[in-house]
């Protein structure tokens, strides 16, 4: 056992390394090492010692099974961390129409596909077609939260307008998908009896509108306590884990997979104001660290990915998800009014698949509604998806002129001693800065830049945060930029103050203005140590100086 899950975990965590390194999402690298490990290769090479390093049957298989399922339910408990409903109220129509066209156009394209095509789409014979063309349709229009999030960190644009409207809609977009799949799942093994399909119903919604109302209140209650009496981090993360496995557990015993429950609980807890990002990223790093690529690399070993991989089937499932997702997101942005460009990047975002489709095809072939050549397709689908993200976002935007941070700034618009504490305050002292150079209102810049602080914290983290407001009507972008030695805090990933404080005011006419001077700042940051270089310069010049030194090779600051 021990033998076993020493080389599961350390091939996966070595091939998800390369795929990071690769710029691709480690999930990818994940399965990967899953596919070798298990019969598709390593049972093709040497059968035997497959067998005994991962055997289907016996206790082995029963403690991999169990770890699995521990691990898919806390990886939803994470997924739903990054879930912030007030996020998508707070960003208004544009986002909440991409989430509807985004989720409701390939929902229903691939219900009609389902209905009309089961064979060729792969329905297991003796499975209900209701219940296979809602999981169909649910696999169509769900897309994966964490991917997406991931694609636009590392494109350096998470936290620019265009990242947030892609993330609420794809908050928007999970929390639908998810609820129906609980729905369909409570539906399998109760065909033919109205009352249990009601009663599972109704109490899935029960529990979901709990936790959404009663559940946000309670969690918001106990945080600040356990902050305030236990050990940090050890009791908030605790706690977080232990009604996580909570939530799991009522769903089961309600009827439905304990996913749902876990992804509710982790809803529940990213709502609160009191929930830390540094916690959030270290319940995240604990999870993707071990027992995501347990998960992730066992789906290799349950499936031979050779002997089931049907190329006409793939190519089908593959094109009815990404015309159906594109189409409907595109529309969305279209509804929504952001312009061409920016309807493509959100439609490409939105089409990652991920890990959210392999958890969903997995539970649907142990329920029994797929064939294995169904959930390979779906698997390859979502690696695929999941790959093309990054480079369709960068290509539709590659054909224009970006901004530099170099080029924007000013003498006037530098603050080299701040006296904020925080980050209200610092806000409001660079909001000043501006009104005292350029036309624009300083109490507007302020109020504008700490709505959008409170919408999402715009700490980028190594000592960085980049506040921003969009001004109508202002004739072109301001850098405002601030140093404190003492460092404020704009509660970044990585739990670090911010010495650089670069607040961006942008024209609301030019929301590509704030997209490139962010994507330019990121990668002139990403290096843990620049910041240091900053905090040397006494002056505008060698502020400027310093910044040179850091552009990136092969680019123009």
């Amino acid at each position: 056992m021990l033998l076993g899950l020493a080389v599961l975990i350390g091939t996966a965590r070595l091939f998800g390394e390369l795929a990071q390194r690769l710029q691709q999402p480690a999930v990818l690298g994940e399965l990967l090492a899953g596919v070798l490990l298990g019969p598709t290769v390593f049972g093709w090479l040497a059968p035997s010692w497959q067998q005994r390093l991962f055997p289907t049957t016996g206790n082995n298989a029963i403690v991999l099974d169990a770890i699995g399922s521990l691990a898919i339910v806390l990886f939803l408990l994470v997924a739903g961390l990054e879930v912030d409903l007030t996020t998508v109220w707070r960003q208004g129509a544009t986002a909440l129409k991409v989430g509807v066209l985004g989720t409701i156009v390939p929902f229903l394209l691939g219900l009609a596909a389902a209905m009309v095509f089961p064979a060729a789409l792969g329905r297991q014979e003796g499975a209900d077609p209701w219940i296979f063309s809602l999981f169909l349709a649910t696999a169509m229009a769900i897309s994966a939260l964490p991917v997406i999030a991931k694609t636009l960190m590392d494109l350096n644009i998470y936290r620019t307008d265009l990242g947030m409207v892609v993330v609420s809609a794809a908050i928007f977009n999970d929390l639908i998908g998810w609820t129906v799949f609980a729905l369909i799942l409570g539906m399998i093994g109760k065909q033919g009896s109205t009352t249990g399909v009601a009663a599972t119903v109704a109490l899935t919604l029960l529990y979901a509108g709990f936790m959404l109302s009663a559940g946000r209140w309670l969690v918001n209650r106990v945080l600040p306590l356990l902050q305030a009496y236990a050990h940090w981090p050890a009791g908030v993360l605790g706690f977080i884990v232990t009604i996580g496995l909570l939530g799991g557990a009522l769903a089961e015993y309600i009827g439905i997979h304990a996913i749902f429950g876990s992804f509710l609980v982790g809803v529940a807890l990213g709502e609160s104001r009191h929930l830390q990002e540094r916690t959030r990223v270290m319940l995240e790093e604990f999870v993707s660290i071990i027992f995501a690529p347990v998960f992730f690399a066992s789906i290799g070993l349950r499936v031979n990915f050779a002997t089931n991989f049907d190329l006409s089937l793939t190519s089908l499932v593959l094109a009815l998800a990404c015309v159906t997702k594109l189409a409907g997101a595109y529309w969305g942005a279209r509804w929504g009014g952001m312009s061409a460009r920016d309807r493509w990047s959100v439609a490409f975002a939105m089409n990652a698949r991920g890990a959210m489709e392999i958890i969903l095809g997995l539970l649907a072939l142990e329920a029994g509604v797929i064939r294995q050549p169904l959930f390979v397709a779906l698997v390859v689908m979502a690696i695929v998806t999941s790959a093309l993200g990054g480079p369709l976002i960068r290509w539709s935007m590659r054909t224009r002129r970006r901004l530099r941070l170099t080029t924007m700034l000013s003498p006037r618009l530098f603050q080299r001693d701040l006296a904020a504490t925080n980050r209200f305050d610092a806000i409001g002292e660079l909001a000043a800065l501006a009104a005292q150079s350029a036309s624009v209102d300083s109490q507007q810049v302020a109020a504008l830049a700490w709505s959008r602080e409170k919408l999402a914290a715009t700490g980028i983290g190594h000592g960085v945060a980049l506040p921003h407001a969009r001004i109508e009507g202002l004739a072109q972008p301001l850098v405002v930029v601030g140093v404190s030695d003492a460092g404020i805090d704009f509660d970044a990933p990585d739990g670090q103050l911010a010495h650089l404080v670069l607040l961006l005011i942008t024209p609301r006419e030019n929301p590509l203005a704030q997209l490139d001077l962010s994507a330019n700042i990121g990668e002139l940051f990403r290096d843990p140590h620049a910041v240091e270089h900053v905090l040397r310069a006494r002056n505008f010049t060698e502020l400027l100086a310093a910044l040179k030194t850091l552009t990136p090779k092969g680019s123009r600051a």
